[in-house]
């Protein structure tokens, strides 16, 4: 088995259970050893992750903590590097520089998952910061896909809620304003509802119509892939 490197997101129970998403599904696929998995919690000041997450401004100040959390995982032996956080992934081309083992794109899964399914007009719910770097616009263009996103002001609301998912609270009231935000989305005639922001798992949002897709749980899944290919 290979051994894979992670970099903490914006939210520390997000790192936990992808964490134990891979130890259970690698055991489901591989019973004759453990996975080697090293986790690093990347030190932000709750600024910069504030900022990052209310708005997208300034989230440039991430670099020298992403570029140095990889490089001290490719120097402890891991052999690839995943981050579970969507955000992050507006800087994977100076990670992937900094390093000489390979960085997984949760990006790059989400879209092969989707053309695998056919999914050919997708929502997305997301931070500010994915929304304003144009992550999966840009990567659904260059896919024809056709993709929605919130309004200015569901997109306000959504930043807020999901700063409290990253300090630990998982409110009612938010769980109920995601699933107004993904009803919204219910008469525009969409495939799926993809979840661009890893940390919006935990409110655990359910559809009766339109298929709802995590895409920490995409990323985790290529992830046992790459792991098991060892």
């Amino acid at each position: 088995m290979k051994t894979v490197g992670i970099i903490g997101g914006l939210g520390p129970e997000t790192t936990s259970e992808f964490y134990l998403d891979l130890v259970f599904s690698c055991a489901k696929k591989d019973k004759t050893a453990r996975p080697a998995i090293i986790i690093s919690s990347v030190p932000l000041p709750y600024q910069i992750e504030e900022d990052a997450i209310l708005t997208g401004k300034g989230i440039e100040r991430l670099i020298p903590y992403l570029t140095q959390e990889a490089q001290r995982l490719e120097k402890a032996g891991a052999d690839f590097i995943v981050m579970p956080c969507n955000s992050l992934h507006v800087f994977i081309k100076e990670i992937r520089a900094a390093v000489s083992n390979p960085v997984l794109s949760i990006v790059e899964e989400a879209v092969k998952f989707l053309k695998r399914e056919k999914m050919n007009k997708v929502g997305i719910v997301s931070t500010s910061a994915t929304i304003k770097n144009k992550l999966y616009e840009n990567a659904f263009a260059e896919n024809d896909i056709e993709y929605v996103a919130p309004n200015e002001l569901q997109q306000a609301k959504m930043g807020k809620f999901i700063l409290n998912l990253v300090v630990g609270q998982q409110k009612n009231r938010d769980r109920e304003e995601l699933i107004s935000i993904i009803n919204d989305f219910e008469n525009k005639g969409l495939d799926c509802v993809i979840l661009a922001c890893t940390d919006l798992q935990l409110l655990i949002p359910h559809h009766p119509t339109l298929k709802i897709f995590d895409t920490m749980k995409i990323l985790s899944d290529a992830t046992v892939q790459e792991i098991i290919k060892g």
